[in-house]
């Protein structure tokens, strides 16, 4: 008489209920992971800030060593990072959007808002500077079938010539130019960087519109220290800030409804 060890077994609802406790585990697993970065999370009205969640839903801090040897992070850190917004609430009620009570394109507000990143430049897989001006590496050049922008006037929102690109940044890692280094022109004369992704560049008229801003609002763009040949991760965040808080904040119609 044969005999079957799966006889008496259901082996369909075994391997369901295994997966069910495998389903179960894994969502609990994420659930616990996504809580490392963000918390705690505060009421939007009072400020006060709400439990942890208890040992189910909160990760164990975890050490991440950085590449390079910049240091490591722990999180989550559980307490409350030091940030003061220059905004109001338009309305009492949960989710009612906030308006800048200062110069949103410096106080980080809305679309202008931006992170602590780390003060030292993004590196490529070789741990050398990824953004780096153009004459700084002799193997880059402007391709011949395009435009090389350095020497164009650079025009702003509402037509006004505010500069010269003097300088081009390229990303050696994804081989493209990143940011135009601009010459601003004045009595208090000052070198920024623009975001490429943001410029219209004409070869016939030989200059580059950037419609971000508008003139006035070029005097205040994050400056660059004189000399250097490096950007840092938290001044690329400033000046992406910047010039993409410009296409809601620069003037008061691009605020308005559309219709």
């Amino acid at each position: 008489m044969s005999y079957s060890f799966t006889q008496h077994i259901d082996v369909a609802l075994v391997v369901l209920n295994a997966f069910f406790l495998f389903f179960f585990g894994l969502i609990l697993y994420l659930r616990r992971e996504d809580r490392r970065e963000g918390y705690p999370l505060e009421n939007e009205l009072t400020g006060a800030l709400d439990p942890a969640g208890g040992p189910i839903l909160t990760a164990n801090r975890k050490t991440f060593h950085l590449p390079f040897g910049h240091g490591s992070v722990t999180v989550p850190s559980l307490e409350r990072e030091p940030v003061q917004i220059a905004a109001r609430r338009t309305d009492f009620g949960f989710g009612s959007p906030i308006e800048p009570t200062g110069n949103p394109l410096v106080d980080g507000v809305g679309p202008a808002a931006w992170a602590n990143r780390a003060k030292r430049p993004d590196l490529d897989y070789e741990g050398h500077a990824r953004i780096v001006p153009m004459s700084t590496v002799a193997e880059f050049s402007v391709a011949m079938q395009d435009a090389d922008p350095r020497g164009f006037k650079v025009v702003a929102a509402d037509g006004v010539v505010v500069g010269t690109v003097s300088e081009l940044w390229i990303d050696k890692a994804d081989r493209l130019i990143r940011y135009l280094q601009v010459s601003l022109q004045g009595e208090a004369p000052r070198e920024v960087l623009a975001p490429m992704m943001m410029a219209s560049v004409k070869r016939k008229t030989g200059t580059v519109t950037i419609d971000a801003i508008v003139s006035g609002q070029w005097a205040e763009a994050p400056a660059m220290p004189e000399g250097s040949a490096v950007i840092t991760l938290y001044e690329e965040e400033r000046v992406q800030a910047y010039f993409g808080g410009g296409y809601l904040y620069a003037t008061p119609q691009r605020s308005e409804p559309l219709l």
